[in-house]
């Protein structure tokens, strides 16, 4: 298992937002000037918004690749917004925060693709035919203790009323988005 204080890390944040008149306002926000502001922070890698398609699950999902919880704690962090929503904060409701080990790199969903989640084993995701990457809650709320992310592509997609109860399907609300020191390394490689 990795360090919760460094390596490779996944950080999510899921929430709900309880005003409708705001809520484009507080998107374009959260997806132009929040996610390129924490990707500034020394140790973001890679940040995705996905919009839920199915029931019982928070409506908004972030992910984001990150270096550890010492990034989550540290002075940056908190300097470039992290953990708050400035003035839409009143807003938000069933707000939830976890750092996940398992993989390096949140994968990253394309516009034709959706983002599949089970947090009851990878079977369900199997069974839809996906490739289910497993990751693992080590810190902040840890629950779901367990979790299993795949891509699914849109045109393979069943009704997301006819999906098995314990699979929540999101859509891409932003693409990938990679910080300046991640694309200056996959430049040189």
């Amino acid at each position: 298992m990795l360090s919760v204080e460094g390596g490779a890390m996944i950080y999510t944040v899921e929430c709900s937002f309880a005003d409708p008149d705001s809520e484009a306002e507080w998107n374009n926000f959260y997806s132009l000037d929040k996610l390129p502001a924490l990707l500034s922070v020394s140790g973001f890698h890679t940040s995705q918004r996905f919009k839920a398609l199915s029931r019982g699950c928070p409506v908004y999902l972030a992910i984001h690749s990150i270096d550890g919880l010492g990034i989550l704690t540290g002075e940056e962090y908190r300097q470039k917004g992290g953990g708050n929503f400035a003035r839409w904060q009143q807003h938000i409701t069933n707000w939830h925060r976890n750092l996940y080990d398992g993989i390096d790199r949140a994968p990253a969903i394309g516009d034709g693709e959706y983002l599949a989640s089970s947090v009851n084993g990878p079977e369900p995701l199997i069974r839809l035919g996906l490739t289910p990457y497993a990751i693992h809650a080590v810190a902040l709320e840890k629950f779901p203790e367990y979790r299993w992310l795949a891509k699914l592509e849109r045109a393979k997609t069943p009704d997301t009323k006819h999906l098995p109860e314990d699979v929540h399907v999101y859509a891409p609300i932003t693409a990938q988005l990679t910080s300046g020191n991640d694309v200056a390394l996959e430049k040189a490689r």
